[in-house]
């Protein structure tokens, strides 16, 4: 019990530490995206605190599987480099014996994977969503930030405004370049709000303000002085609410969803649990490290077999995705595959007489060193 407490303990920091440097790493690229998208226009502003908070909740499932993966990992390859191993397995004790404290330590990380994976990604997914089509569906002029050129959606009109008159639609010093069959128009007022029609339509009134029409110098140039002019900008009232993506649906909507789309991304979320305690159980036989080398080769081949374990799940995903094999035949192949690999991994740890096990190559070492005293001695 003192031995588990002790390796829970030592776990639980490691993991501390490697969630810290992967959850600063990944709000900060949300952070460079987000403001790349409100910089550009696609997002609102104001929602980017809200944009970059759901960005990080659909990176936590796959934060938690690399942090407990690296956890372990690094605990059971600071007891092979402290020789610490060696008096274990001289001790009489097998290596798995670890079994029970890394799952301990594990399982709780798994669930809260599946958790997230099941029911927190997707809600975080479709509030997004909602986000975005909502600033989509907005109208032109109420997308114009302050000191900013915005084309319309339909590409034929630049809105220009200097400010913003508190909270309402309501703006200040309005510039309007339209292009159409006529040729090219510019408008200029002193304010402009947006007015709903008896049946939807969206017109947006300019007031006290002057209209050029044509190319200055030309016989058709037209200028005239208005106290109102309205110009439609949609033509039918907007439906705010967004439709559901497969990624964002609830997981009792998704059981009962029977689609090739519903099933690759149910396949997914039962992934990332599955996932999760692989991972945490090879990292107890990939934890070997020779005493006398280095140890970051071993972190190097554990974020490879992340990298591509993450990846093959993508690839049966889209298989699933297209058509081209069905769920049933697709969502445990490769996790039982990984399990048999975690289970030749031990079977060859636990081989004593491996010329790679530690205690071989501790009576290796001894061998050398007395084969080198026996040569020095005259």
């Amino acid at each position: 019990m003192i031995f588990q407490r002790a390796l829970r303990r030592e776990m639980a920091s490691a993991a501390g530490a490697t969630f810290t440097v992967l959850f600063s790493i990944c709000v900060t690229w949300t952070l460079i995206a987000v403001l790349g998208r409100a910089a550009g226009g696609k997002v609102a502003s104001s929602d980017v605190i809200a944009l970059i908070a759901f960005a990080t909740l659909n990176y936590l499932p796959t934060i938690l599987i690399l942090t407990s993966f690296i956890s372990v990992l690094m605990v059971v390859t600071r007891s092979y480099r402290d020789s610490e191993m060696v008096v274990w397995f001289a001790s009489g004790l097998s290596l798995t014996k670890w079994i029970a404290p890394v799952l301990s330590f594990g399982l709780p990380m798994v669930l809260l994977t599946g958790a997230l994976s099941f029911v927190a990604t997707p809600w975080a997914k479709q509030k997004s969503s909602e986000y975005v089509e909502r600033f989509e569906k907005r109208e032109d002029l109420q997308k114009v930030s302050p000191g900013q050129f915005k084309e319309s959606a339909s590409a034929n009109r630049i809105f220009f405004v200097e400010g913003v008159a508190g909270k309402t639609a309501v703006v200040q010093n309005v510039f309007v370049n339209t292009v159409d069959e006529h040729g090219t128009a510019v408008i200029v007022a002193r304010e402009g709000v947006i007015n709903t029609g008896a049946k939807g339509e969206r017109y947006l009134v300019l007031k006290n303000g002057r209209r050029y029409q044509g190319t200055p110098g030309q016989s058709d140039f037209q200028t005239m002085e208005f106290e109102s002019y309205s110009m439609r900008v949609t033509s039918q009232t907007q439906d705010l609410e967004s439709e559901r993506n497969t990624d964002a649906e609830p997981i009792m909507a998704l059981l009962s969803d029977t689609t090739a789309f519903g099933r690759a991304e149910l396949l997914w979320r039962i992934s990332s649990p599955a996932t999760c305690l692989i991972l945490i159980l090879l990292a107890v036989p990939l934890g070997f490290v020779n005493p006398r080398a280095g140890s970051s080769a071993n972190l190097i081949i554990a974020l490879l077999i992340f990298f591509s374990y993450s990846n093959v799940v993508k690839l049966v995903e889209a298989s699933v995705k297209q058509g081209k094999s069905s769920f049933a035949l697709s969502w445990w192949p490769l996790h039982v595959v990984a399990a048999l690999l975690v289970f030749a991994l031990f079977a060859w740890r636990l081989n004593l007489n491996h010329r790679y096990h530690p205690l071989a190559l501790l009576a290796a070492l001894k061998r050398s060193r007395a084969a080198g005293k026996k040569a020095v001695t005259p």
